[in-house]
């Protein structure tokens, strides 16, 4: 049974940094596309970076340069490393797993199939 339990949410105010985690059982973050998605109050879910199994990762444009997703073998953690926040990176965070692909890792949600419950970010300017 795969499990993504997020942490590391918080409220910051603008310019600050958090570091999200994503905690997996039922499978390994080296084994399979993982990403970080995103979804602020009445917009879509959105791709913010995804990772595949050679640790190549992608980014969304908005967040080039300010986010780093990682991930850490012996805890089977994925993270997302996110400095300079401003207020438009105000969302549900949220941990997935696509577990039919290893590499050419798609940044869109529907590809994803195990989902973890969100963790919340709030910037404030």
């Amino acid at each position: 049974q795969v499990q993504l339990v997020e942490s590391g949410g918080g409220s910051v105010q603008a310019g600050g940094s958090l570091r999200l985690s994503c905690e997996a059982s039922g499978v390994s973050y080296s084994r399979t596309c993982m990403g970080w998605f995103r979804q602020a109050p009445g917009k879509e879910r959105e791709g913010v970076a995804v990772i595949d199994v050679e640790g190549e990762p992608t980014y969304a444009d908005s967040v080039k340069g300010r986010f780093t997703i990682s991930g850490d073998n012996a805890k089977n953690t994925l993270y997302l490393q996110m400095n300079s926040l401003n207020p438009e990176d105000t969302a549900m965070y949220y941990c997935a797993a696509d577990v039919r692909r290893n590499w050419h890792c798609l940044e869109v949600p529907w590809a994803y199939n195990y989902w973890g419950r969100g963790t919340q970010v709030t910037v404030s300017s």
